[in-house]
């Protein structure tokens, strides 16, 4: 068993499946990954199940009978990586929108002592590293950093990224059964968490690029849930201290 992880929700992902374990695998620093699949209906859980034959004891498989939200998946990766004794669990993208080569990256930061939570930023310096995104979708994703930053006063440029590295300890320390949000706004709440339990958070760049095969999981649900489950999740904390 390696000390780092990889968790890779998936729901209808066979067209990405099998290039993205394979570009993991093939990375210089070795990463294990664990694939959970929401059952889905286009068989990415069988593609699994045959690569699990040539990355014996690297790659593993957790099926849910349904597709339950990113933040569930997410959830039950997180006790999965900490019942198996990993040091360093990541979070990534199936689709290609997060570079593998930058996993390398991330690690380094938590693994030299840099950092708690390490997050591949689309935002840092002020500057927008997206690709392939139209206007109107980066604008939304950009000014909803902005807006989850005013609000929560976390000082973090883009909150609501999805590739983001954490060590072992804080997801110890974390309540994971307390985790609310299932959609966008779990990336906010996780780190928000974190934030409060005053761990060391850091930013690298990456350039993020759209997928190019497959479809995009977003909806307006996921995006109302973020606008407004940030007001109460900052409203709660004040209440707690």
């Amino acid at each position: 068993m390696q000390d780092a992880i990889v968790i890779i929700p998936t729901y209808n992902e066979i067209e990405n499946i099998e290039a993205i374990i394979k570009a993991v695998f093939s990375l210089e620093k070795r990463f294990d990954i664990l694939i959970v699949d929401d059952n889905s209906p286009d068989f990415t859980n069988q593609k699994v199940k045959e690569l699990q034959s040539t990355f014996q004891d690297q790659l593993f498989l957790e099926i849910r009978q349904k597709k339950s939200g990113l933040g569930t998946a997410y959830i039950h990766g997180f006790k999965w990586a900490l019942e198996k004794g990993y040091n360093y669990i990541f979070e990534m993208d199936a689709d290609f929108s997060h570079n593998p080569k930058d996993l390398i990256r991330l690690y380094n930061k938590c693994s030299k002592g840099e950092a708690d939570v390490v997050i591949g930023s689309r935002y840092i310096n002020n500057t927008v590293n997206v690709v392939n995104w139209d206007m109107k979708r980066l604008l939304m994703s950009y000014f909803a950093s902005k807006y989850v930053k005013f609000i929560t006063r976390m000082p973090i440029a883009d909150t609501t990224a999805g590739f983001v590295c954490y060590k072992k300890e804080v997801l110890e320390e974390l309540d994971l059964n307390k985790i609310k949000f299932v959609g966008y706004a779990f990336q906010i709440e996780m780190k928000f968490k974190a934030y409060l339990k005053k761990f060391r958070i850091v930013e690298v760049p990456i350039i993020f690029t759209d997928r190019t095969k497959g479809e995009s999981k977003l909806s307006s649900g996921i995006i109302s849930e973020a606008i407004f489950g940030v007001i109460t999740m900052k409203i709660k904390s004040l209440f707690r201290k």
